[in-house]
């Protein structure tokens, strides 16, 4: 692919020899009309993630064209650098409609196609002649297995070859685990007293001990040192952004003052599973009662939640959010700019924090397509979030897995779509 000098129209061309499951070749017009039914409202879920990662319906895509059959052109309104993120995104997938007696089902060009789906039961096979080369396991059933209990029966039984759990497995053997890309924080609402003043959230961060942190966490997620998890590129090492000395605690708070009354209140989902949410909130608590910051936890359900965020109706709160596909700018984007800081359902920057400085960083580093340079601004970004702390990483969730000792090849992958064509089951004689 190619990227014009001003950034408003990429050029991709298409791989020969790519052929869609009915076997018609995939052409440029195959992507265009894809695009095209992705603004359709009965689209919903390709429409969605559309509308969220490219800024709207249509957004920042002024046209998608088709010069010839290998060649796609997309027109931007403005540059934007983490559209091949987007496009990786699965939801995005280029399918071809095809008209059943059943009505239209859509096919796509993958290594596997659908030949049986049933409730609680899906197969695939995989498709001879796949550009990319043959998966290493020619067939694929994925089954509903929602508890400990089934899975593990299964996988005795050998009818389970690797059970994905929402959560943590409760039997460690042949568990395998990593960091996802789903982030925990806590967003200060930095228009209100006292968290519009930085020594009081810096107070709040230096209180709160990742060890402590950890153990309410359990095996469920792991304590986030930085304001993006393990493996993003553009991650900025060093400097942790939670703990510090009682000493450090009380020199910020002698400095700012924590209120008495009314007793700030830390605003937290009551989902407890497999994140135990309103336990975290409790330690949290602690750590902060153990340094003169008494809190109040204030349990609602999710929608009253998102009600109460969106209305900045809160004095701090735990939240969570994503970052899509591994892209720096789907995350630091809309939790920390003053686009994103308004009242209402549209709101994402919980905060509503704004910083023009910062605003400047993330929009040119949104807008270029040199990744080092991209690197370089995002790193001076997470600097000025560690500078202000309008929102604290408290941790990241992890992606589980437990597999047969017979499996070979499972890689688990942070954004939970795992590869599963590169698996293969062991027999003692061999590979089978």
């Amino acid at each position: 692919w190619s990227v014009s000098r001003d950034g408003l129209v990429w050029t991709f061309t298409l791989r020969d020899g790519v052929r869609f499951h009915d076997g018609a070749p995939l052409t440029a017009a195959d992507v265009v009309a894809s695009f095209e039914r992705f603004l359709r409202p009965e689209a919903r879920a390709a429409a969605g993630a559309w509308r969220d990662l490219l800024r709207g319906a249509p957004g920042v895509v002024r046209e998608v064209r088709a010069p010839d059959p290998r060649t796609l052109q997309i027109a931007l309104t403005q540059p934007y650098a983490p559209l091949l993120t987007v496009l990786a995104h699965p939801a995005l997938a280029v399918t071809r409609a095809v008209t059943a007696g059943d009505g239209v089902r859509l096919v796509g060009s993958g290594p596997y196609r659908v030949v049986d789906a049933s409730a609680g039961r899906i197969a695939l096979e995989a498709v001879p002649g796949y550009w990319g080369g043959p998966p290493r396991t020619e067939r694929l059933v994925f089954l509903d297995v929602a508890a400990d209990e089934q899975a593990e029966a299964e996988l005795d039984a050998r009818s389970l070859d690797v059970w994905f759990p929402a959560g943590p497995p409760r039997r460690t053997e042949g568990a395998l685990s990593v960091p996802g890309l789903r982030v925990g924080y806590i967003a200060f609402q930095t228009e209100k007293e006292p968290f519009s003043r930085r020594q009081i959230r810096r107070a709040v961060a230096a209180a709160l001990d990742p060890a402590v942190i950890g153990v309410a966490l359990g095996r469920v997620a792991v304590p986030l040192q930085s304001f993006l998890p393990p493996g993003v590129w553009a991650r900025r090492e060093g400097s942790p952004v939670l703990g510090g000395s009682r000493e450090a605690v009380r020199a910020l708070l002698r400095d700012a003052g924590w209120p008495r009354e009314p007793v700030p209140a830390l605003l937290v989902p009551s989902e407890d599973r497999p994140l135990d949410l309103p336990r975290l909130a409790e330690a949290i608590q602690i750590l902060l009662g153990s340094d003169a910051m008494a809190l109040r936890v204030q349990v609602e359900p999710e929608p009253t939640v998102r009600t109460l965020l969106g209305g900045g109706a809160f004095d701090l709160a735990l939240v969570e959010a994503a970052v899509v596909g591994g892209d720096p700018h789907l995350f630091l984007f809309p939790l920390s700019t003053s686009e994103a800081a308004v009242k209402g359902p549209r709101a994402l920057n919980y905060s509503f924090y704004r910083n023009p400085r910062l605003d400047d960083v993330l929009i040119r580093a949104s807008q270029l397509a040199y990744r080092p340079e991209r690197r370089r601004l995002y790193q001076r970004a997470q600097a000025i979030l560690a500078e202000d702390l309008p929102w604290i990483p408290i941790y990241v969730r992890l992606h589980w897995a437990l597999a047969r000792p017979e499996v070979r090849g499972l890689r688990l992958h942070p954004t939970g779509v795992h590869r599963l064509d590169t698996i293969t089951l062991e027999a003692q004689g061999g590979a089978r």
